[in-house]
């Protein structure tokens, strides 16, 4: 495995250089109120908020996690990042109601539709969730990063692992402590060229050694090029038959992807994921106007189709050079001595294909697009946690505080953010097993703020009552399961017995228990809610579609064109000419 050159290194410091520079200016521009601090004044463009939203979403668990899987399943995982079209439904459907109420966080929206009571309960699963779930997998991914890229790297006894997650998680945590939002954003916007110009390069040279795309074809099989595989059923069994799998009963279909659960349950997640979480959302809450954000959503959008290409294909073509014999390093690593593919290695096929394939200077600007993968998901991590806790616990504890108070509650609260991300680091590296289990976290959490949301906009009807009793029937439901599966994950040799309740729990396949968290809290919010008194419709004018007034019709009609309109069908163009073209 070929070491870094000078001239790469070369690359990465001026990498380093230029974000610290464009960190500077913007740090170097007062920020005094905070709306300045978290939402950069709301004068963040439509590109910079489309390129920031975009950067906030891959990290370096996309790098090692999603290229992995092209290695192990071809393009199956694609679906997730096909849902581009969630980000049609952000500008489209949701952006107006969050620009016309002028709010910092989502929290602080669902107490303007609901009450005071919602907003604290999911303030709360946020910030523990942000914790748990995008801190701990972007170190422990970044981490895998850095120890293929840089092994030979040492100091003080420590090895690359923790030298580079050490070192990227405090220079970003220094520029957002100081910077806020507009740093975040800014950098994003600058990172997200550099991400993808990086992996474009991973993907040109990678099938340049291949020997082109129809060599790719030929060597992955149909199968690998098959997108459908999750969603066409083989009869019921395809669906519901148990099958013994390493010692569990799991209910898959075509090797792990259940296609009721692709069907249902990933929109939801998706939907909750790009039109409600924080730590998207807050991209588009910085914009000047209801056009700006909608644009930078739909920006977003056409960004998001890109990982298909530029880290699911790299991580295909790195099987296929292992699998025809055209790279031993990659043959080594992923087919090992037995011929037979060592899934647990594919998390390394993407770091691999840059040290074996790419050529001197190219593979530093690879480096400095991994580089920027990583700090961009925890810049957004760091950034929206200090709001959740600033602006949705600090700020109504103390109501009176001066905004200069706030902006220095909300440093204080990153940097909070950032010991506890180095803190992390020992127990992310503990092993695998922590980190499968946080990827199934968001599926059990997502459901019931999907559902408040979304039908708290879309249904009037609906009162804080129903609200508060679908998010705490949803959220039991999530932690009971992460409760049951918690031993099983983490105490070695821990199973619940046969045929037990806990071990049924336990086996559910995780996108199916998502769908009967969604479908319980969506009876009891409307069952509360129609049981106890209505809301009051002027107190929620605006907030939801039946309570929009002719006024604000006419705002949101003004602030779209043709053009916008256009843009958005071509990214479902796109999306469909993805599902035409990937059918094995």
């Amino acid at each position: 495995m070929s070491a870094l050159h000078p001239v790469d290194w070369a690359i990465i410091a001026a990498y380093f250089v230029i974000i610290l520079g464009l960190a500077w200016w913007v740090i170097r521009q007062k920020q005094q109120t905070s709306t300045d601090y978290f939402l950069a004044g709301r004068h963040l463009g439509w590109l910079i908020v489309g390129a920031s939203i975009f950067a906030s979403n891959i990290g370096s668990e996309h790098l090692v996690g999603l290229a992995g899987s092209g290695a192990t399943d071809g393009v199956a995982m694609a679906h997730y990042e096909l849902h581009a079209w969630c980000l049609l439904v952000l500008g489209w459907v949701m952006v107006p109601f969050y620009m016309r109420s002028k709010v910092f966080t989502m929290p602080e929206f669902l107490e303007r539709r609901f009450s005071p009571a919602s907003r604290t309960v999911l303030s709360f699963i946020s910030l523990v969730a942000y914790v748990l779930t995008k801190i701990a997998v972007g170190i422990f991914a970044g981490g895998i990063v850095f120890s293929v890229l840089l092994p030979e790297l040492r100091f003080m006894g420590l090895d690359s692992f923790w030298i580079g997650s050490i070192l990227v998680i405090l220079f970003t945590g220094v520029y957002t402590i100081l910077g806020g939002l507009k740093a975040v954003a800014y950098t994003e916007a600058l990172q997200t060229l550099v991400l993808i110009l990086g992996s474009t390069l991973v993907t040109y040279f990678g099938l340049k050694a291949l020997g082109g795309w129809g060599e790719l074809r030929s060597i992955a099989g149909s199968e690998m090029f098959n997108l459908w595989k999750p969603l066409v059923p083989a009869g019921i069994e395809g669906t519901w038959a148990p099958v013994k799998e390493a010692g569990r009963m799991a209910w898959y279909f075509n090797d792990n992807y259940p296609w009721i659960g692709m069907l249902f349950c990933a929109p939801i997640i998706g939907l909750w994921y790009w039109c409600t979480d924080q730590y998207i959302v807050q991209r588009a809450l910085g914009a000047p106007n209801e056009r700006e954000a909608r644009r930078g959503s739909i920006a977003a959008a056409f960004f998001k189709l890109l990982p298909v290409f530029i880290f699911i294909i790299p991580g295909m073509i790195a099987f296929a050079l292992a699998k025809s014999g055209q790279s031993a390093a990659l043959q080594q690593e992923l087919f090992g001595a037995g011929g037979e593919l060592i899934r647990a290695n594919a998390q390394k096929a993407f770091p691999m294909l840059v040290t074996t394939v790419l050529p001197m200077g190219v593979r530093g600007i690879v480096v400095a697009g991994l580089l920027a993968a990583l700090m961009s998901s925890l810049a957004g991590v760091f950034n929206a946690s200090s709001t959740l806790f600033t602006m949705d616990f600090y700020s109504r504890l103390r109501p009176n505080v001066s905004q200069a108070r706030l902006v220095h509650m909300g440093r204080l609260a990153t940097t909070v953010m950032v010991l506890i991300g180095l803190a992390w680091i020992p127990v992310i590296r503990g092993g695998r097993g922590l980190y499968d289990y946080l990827q199934g976290v968001q599926s059990y959490l997502a459901p019931p703020i999907f559902v408040v949301f979304f039908f708290g906009v879309f249904m009037k009807r609906l009162n804080a009552k129903g609200c508060l009793a679908a998010l705490i029937t949803g959220f039991s439901l999530g932690l009971f399961r992460l409760a049951v599966d918690t031993p099983v994950k983490m105490a070695a040799g821990f199973s619940y017995a046969e045929g037990t309740f806990l071990w049924v729990v336990n086996n559910i396949f995780f996108q199916y228990y998502s769908l009967i968290i969604f479908l319980a809290s969506v009876v009891v919010m409307i069952v509360v809610s129609y049981l106890t008194e209505k809301p009051s419709y002027e107190k929620i004018s605006g907030l939801t579609y039946g309570t929009i007034t002719e006024e604000h019709r006419k705002e949101s009609r003004a602030s779209w064109q043709a053009r916008d309109v256009i843009a958005s069908v071509a990214v479902l163009a796109l999306i469909l000419a993805a599902y035409l073209y990937f059918r094995g």
